[in-house]
């Protein structure tokens, strides 16, 4: 869930008289928010210029922009570490049941308790988060499924992920989002993963149980989809985000049932 640039469109100079990392990159935004990247200036009606640089000065600020990045995602893991520490290393299954009580939810909850390895696999992941992430789904009275499905699509089961929009943690929530939920501490899995679920939820009831517009808001935001008329905005990372989901949501419901 984050805000994005919809549709890029760059063109690059082939003629090889010029470098192309010399040559000038116009940015200009159209009508409907869409982004048009060009290396030419365009005449096109509805399209608005939003600035001008030179190649070699947009390679310099991307390459700022990717270190800023990595020292964003290396400050999260780290705080991911230190709440991991400040927790005694329990598995988080461990400190809802503690929380909660320990129920039939938390009777084959066996995470490990020194926590994941850095190169642990998705599978792994997604076990270490599991009874997290089927709690969460019977609070807010979601398929757990369908949970699974969205962090899987969003995070890949890394609670130390961070989009170049801001977005944080296995829900990937925004910060705006967090706020919104109550969210003390963004990178905390249980803090995510519950607001990330009571926004799932909200967006479905919003949208009566409709599952591909609530998806839809959960990527664009819900008043994208109310803009569109109800109807799935036409941004195509919005549309890939919802048949992603939606693919991984029948892979969960098929093993489950098998």
């Amino acid at each position: 869930m984050r805000n994005r640039t919809w549709l890029i469109l760059l063109t690059v100079g082939v003629t090889g008289l010029v470098p192309p990392a010399l040559a000038d990159v116009f940015k200009y935004v159209d009508n409907r928010g869409n982004v048009v990247f060009s290396d030419k200036p365009l005449q096109q009606d509805g399209l608005t210029l939003e600035w001008k640089r030179t190649g070699q000065k947009l390679v310099a600020e991307n390459r700022l922009q990717s270190e800023q990045l990595r020292e964003r995602q290396r400050q999260a893991a780290a705080k991911l570490q230190a709440n991991l520490a400040r927790h005694g290393h329990q598995s988080f299954g461990q400190r809802l049941g503690q929380t909660y009580g320990r129920g039939s939810l938390w009777a084959s909850s066996a995470l490990p308790i020194t926590g994941l390895k850095a190169n642990a696999s998705l599978k792994d992941r997604r076990a270490y988060y599991g009874a997290l992430i089927d709690t969460a789904a019977r609070q807010h009275h979601l398929w757990p499924e369908l949970l699974h499905a969205v962090i899987r699509t969003e995070s890949a089961y890394r609670a130390d992920a961070q989009s170049s929009a801001g977005a944080c943690g296995l829900m990937q929530l925004m910060p705006g989002t967090a706020e919104r939920f109550k969210v003390r501490d963004i990178w905390d899995p249980t803090e995510n993963v519950r607001a990330g679920a009571t926004y799932l939820r909200l967006l479905l009831n919003l949208f009566q149980s409709d599952l591909r517009l609530a998806l839809a808001a959960y990527n664009a935001g819900e008043n994208a989809v109310k803009r569109h008329g109800n109807n799935i905005p036409p941004y195509p990372e919005t549309q890939d985000y919802v048949r992603k989901v939606l693919r991984f949501l029948r892979a969960e419901q098929r093993a489950f049932q098998s």
